[in-house]
């Protein structure tokens, strides 16, 4: 699902306002609709008022979540659902809030640097290659507008090809996309580095949150690691979790697969098995959504510099190509006239 730094805001508006009511006592049908009638939250009424119906039909809030389809990750239900089954629901709903809030803040500023690049990137596309501009700029000035036509004609395939590829990326990232879809732009996502490793580590820092929060709300560890799979978002982690079941059932320990399965790296590895064997999984599981939680946006920003870099590189190389083949081919043709 592709968020605005806007929506993220006002989603972590949202579970901030409810997690601190619920913490002063208000009832969460109450709270809910306190939050409905919120006017900067005014987008999520009909979605809020849809629960506090599903609530006073007698469902649970879990229920009632999974009844509105499409508007709540899988991520935030399952927090939620465990803060619902532990009586922490405000600690879930506060988790959540500080969660979008740190994204918002990176996506604003990932957008703020990728702004100044497509902005050089169009005047570039818009002037070069100059001989379609001259062509515009003559026919213009001797009012031969059809000469005008290879200028925009280029232009319309460039530009549609360009703001065709962003349509498609924005439509493939929406997480309300099938299984397959999310698996193909996951694959995508691998052969491009930096980018996997960003994608790896916040797909488990998604994984250790909801993990923790199911086994401190009671749910066994066998029953936890599916639910938390599915709220990290990755679909090749999900496949590799899927043939666990018969395996823990068998006596094997989560710290044994996790350390035969080659989607972890070393430091999970090792932390998640110190966690298990010491018997404060809780904290290894705090300190490593923290770490990864870190590493991945932190990665994430280091790919999007990267990207700016390469793309204004590209640019300059382009323009300074350009710039010597026209004054050489100037050159050529008036030495040519003597």
């Amino acid at each position: 699902m592709i968020f605005t730094p806007g929506q993220l805001n006002r989603r972590a508006e949202l579970y901030h306002q409810l997690g601190s009511m619920i913490t002063a006592g208000i009832p969460l049908i109450q709270a809910l609709q306190m939050g409905a009638d919120n006017h900067s939250l005014r987008a999520s009424r009909k979605t809020i008022l849809a629960i506090i119906e599903h609530l006073r039909n007698g469902l649970t809030f879990s229920d009632s979540m999974a009844r509105v389809q499409g508007w709540m990750p899988d991520f935030d239900i399952a927090l939620l659902s465990a803060g619902e089954h532990s009586g922490r629901l405000d600690n879930s709903f506060k988790l959540l809030a500080t969660y979008y809030e740190t994204r918002a803040a990176i996506l604003r500023e990932t957008l703020w640097d990728m702004f100044r690049t497509v902005m050089t990137l169009h005047v570039f596309l818009f002037i070069f290659p100059l001989s379609f501009l001259i062509g515009l700029v003559m026919g213009i000035m001797n009012n031969n507008y059809a000469g005008c036509f290879w200028f925009i004609a280029e232009k319309v395939a460039v530009f549609g090809l360009l703001y065709g590829i962003v349509f498609f990326f924005i439509f493939a990232c929406q997480g309300k996309r099938g299984e397959r879809w999310r698996s193909f732009v996951e694959s995508i996502a691998q052969m491009i580095p930096f980018l996997r490793t960003a994608q790896k580590n916040l797909a488990l820092s998604r994984l250790t949150a909801a993990l923790g929060a199911l086994i401190t709300s009671g749910v066994s560890i066998i029953q936890s690691w599916p639910m938390a799979t599915a709220a990290s978002g990755s679909v090749r982690l999900k496949r590799e979790i899927s043939t666990w079941e018969p395996k823990l059932q068998s006596g094997l320990t989560p710290s044994e697969l996790v350390n035969d399965t080659p989607y972890f790296p070393e430091m999970f590895k090792n932390l998640y098995h110190t966690g298990e064997v010491s018997g404060k999984l809780d904290e290894s599981l705090s300190r490593l959504q923290q770490y990864t939680h870190d590493e991945g946006f932190r990665t994430l920003r280091l790919f999007t510099r990267l990207l700016n870099g390469v793309i204004y590189a590209l640019v300059a190389v382009m323009v300074g190509y350009t710039v010597i083949t026209f004054y050489m081919n100037y050159f050529k043709t008036a030495m040519a006239g003597f």
